[in-house]
């Protein structure tokens, strides 16, 4: 257990129908990488249920310098030109640091 509450990003990403495939296959690739990047505990892509053409990072990392020393990096910059160029509208990113675990 961590002695601080992980920190949750989330990036809403809506991709020109045609290029969700292109960018699948490109996380695909790249994101062995980035879940091996320093500090990154946790990574999913899941795909809007209404809206297939949007898809959402959902991340874990240990701390807020571990994600900017992400979004600094070599491996971000090449990771986002490629996925930027599939974009339809703009990226919504946001982070969070949980609250509460609810268990049953």
């Amino acid at each position: 257990m961590l002695d601080r509450p992980p920190l949750v990003r989330i990036v809403r990403m809506t991709f020109h129908p045609g290029a969700v495939d292109d960018f699948v296959a490109h996380f695909d690739q790249v994101s062995p990488r980035i879940r091996a990047f320093p500090g990154c505990l946790h990574l999913e892509l899941w795909r809007d249920a209404r809206y297939p053409n949007i898809c959402t990072t959902y991340s874990h990392w240990d701390s807020k310098d571990a994600l900017n020393d992400y979004r600094h990096s070599d491996l971000f910059a090449d990771a986002w030109r490629e996925a930027k160029s599939k974009f339809a509208a703009r990226p919504v990113a946001q982070s969070y640091t949980p609250m509460r675990t609810v268990d049953e």
